[in-house]
């Protein structure tokens, strides 16, 4: 192979020993662990609302938001489950461009992977100590995911990965909620083929050794739109799409069928404010349909300090550099109307 091998990097055992969760917060994430769990099991009718930048691309903004949310939550708590977005690796749909914390701890310069993955875990870990909140991130690449392993309540399998047998295979370890995204395609089928594979027992190869899982029965759906063969963005959160979803579920044996809607992406063209429509439109499906209420057990929302987006050299505090999201006081009155409403 054309490949130069140019340094050996840390064990994932290597850097959480240099940067480890305390006691006390390994219980504060078993305990949120627990309470997302029961959301998707039934035993909990909160809803859930995982929410933050496209991509932590800062530390200090993504934490200082993350402390505002923590404000919020304390006030919605008995009817909803904050988790913030702290999305350390991002998809590059032709390989250009920023690839997320985790390659490239600063935007403006050159990929340090060593460094990208002592930062990744530090901002995890700041975020628990500051806030008591535990996170989502995606589950980019599979190699990566045992440096953060003991950090996330939530994790997310991108709808170009979802198609991926790796993916689905090392997600059948897991043992927090996570989410299957529909692809770009838009095939429901496709997503639900890899909640199947998720949630059964496997044998592997990982990282060097033969592994089996147990299976991950909280494995669910995350419907995000698709793009048609010419290009145009197909939304697929509107009542009728949700009920079709609920009819795909029932024609499969799969645990605790469950979907997250996201707001931004191909279900909103990427234009950040209509989140805000959206997710009203997809909590007032949950009213009329008990059965789509049961389904729907929240919501994927991209949001940071400053709305929109901005080129990486431009260097706005706590505005987005790769999707635009919503501002800080829409996030703010979404997440009050949420509670509200739910």
């Amino acid at each position: 192979m054309s490949f130069h091998y140019e340094k050996l990097l840390p064990t994932p055992q290597e850097i959480i020993a240099e940067y480890p969760l305390s006691p006390e917060l390994i219980a504060q994430k078993a305990a949120r662990d627990a309470e997302i769990a029961d959301v998707f099991t039934g035993k909990s009718d909160k809803f859930i609302v995982i929410i933050g930048p496209c991509s932590a691309d800062k530390e200090e903004s993504v934490c200082e938001y993350i402390r505002k949310l923590a404000v919020i939550n304390e006030q919605v708590k008995d009817k909803l489950i904050l988790i913030p977005r702290i999305y350390t690796n991002k998809p590059r749909t032709t390989g250009e461009g920023y690839k997320g914390l985790a390659s490239q701890p600063d935007p403006n310069k050159a990929e340090d992977f060593v460094s990208g993955l002592i930062a990744m875990r530090k901002m995890h870990i700041r975020a628990i100590e500051e806030t008591g909140l535990t996170a989502a991130d995606e589950m980019l690449y599979p190699e990566n995911y045992p440096y953060v392993e003991d950090l996330l309540s939530y994790v997310a399998i991108g709808a170009r990965s979802v198609e991926d047998q790796h993916h689905r295979l090392v997600v059948s370890g897991f043992d927090v909620a996570t989410g299957m995204k529909n692809p770009t395609s838009g095939d429901l089928t496709v997503m639900l083929n890899s909640v199947y594979a998720a949630q059964h027992p496997h044998k592997f190869t990982y990282r060097g050794y033969e592994v089996s899982t147990p299976g991950n029965p909280l494995a669910h759906t995350i419907l995000r739109g698709s793009v048609s063969k010419t290009g145009r963005n197909v939304p697929n959160y509107h009542y009728e799409d949700l009920t079709n979803l609920l009819q795909m579920y029932s024609e499969r044996d799969l645990k605790n069928p469950a979907c997250i809607v996201d707001t931004n992406h191909s279900n909103s063209n990427k234009q950040f404010k209509q989140q805000i429509r959206i997710a009203k439109e997809i909590l007032h499906s949950r009213k009329l349909d008990a059965d789509i209420r049961g389904l729907v057990k929240g919501l994927m929302i991209e949001s940071y300090l400053e709305e929109g987006c901005q080129k990486v050299h431009e260097g706005v505090y706590g505005k987005s550099i790769t999707d635009p999201c919503l501002g800080w006081e829409d996030t703010e009155n979404l997440i009050y109307h949420i509670a509200h409403v739910v």
